[in-house]
């Protein structure tokens, strides 16, 4: 295993999924690398920074986009960034994994749509770390 996994997830669309962010990145983080573990903090700024901060985090995550093996998005609560990171991903040949608990939420069209992104709606925690653990376990 030992993957380089960039983590997805919504920040500034609001943080009401961020334990599962947390529980999902300390689960990936038991067997691979997750770049963007900080996804899973609870006290992530919601705000807009000055242009150099945010020109920082654009050309950081684009960098950690180019170095991973594969992008684990949680879109349950939309994310203009997420959906940004998922475009960046798909024109760079990265394989996508889209999980969103599909009780809570409907799933963009052009997410599901899409055939480059593997689609993974779930309705429980438990249903999504299985299918989680599924996809680790691929090559």
């Amino acid at each position: 295993m030992n993957k380089k996994i960039y983590f997805a997830g919504s920040i500034r669309g609001g943080r009401n999924d961020a334990t599962l962010y947390k529980r999902m990145i300390d689960y990936m983080k038991r067997t691979n690398v997750v770049l963007t573990e900080h996804i899973g903090k609870s006290n992530m700024s919601l705000k807009a920074q000055t242009k150099a901060v945010d020109t920082h985090i654009y050309e950081r995550d684009t960098g950690w986009l180019r170095e991973c093996d594969m992008v684990i998005a949680e879109c349950t609560c939309p994310s203009l960034g997420v959906g940004y990171e998922l475009g960046y991903a798909e024109a760079h040949g990265i394989p996508v994994f889209v999980f969103y608990n599909k009780s809570k939420a409907n799933l963009s069209a052009m997410l599901n749509g899409n055939a480059h992104f593997t689609i993974v709606p779930y309705e429980t925690e438990v249903e999504c770390f299985s299918r989680l653990e599924d996809i680790l376990q691929q090559k």
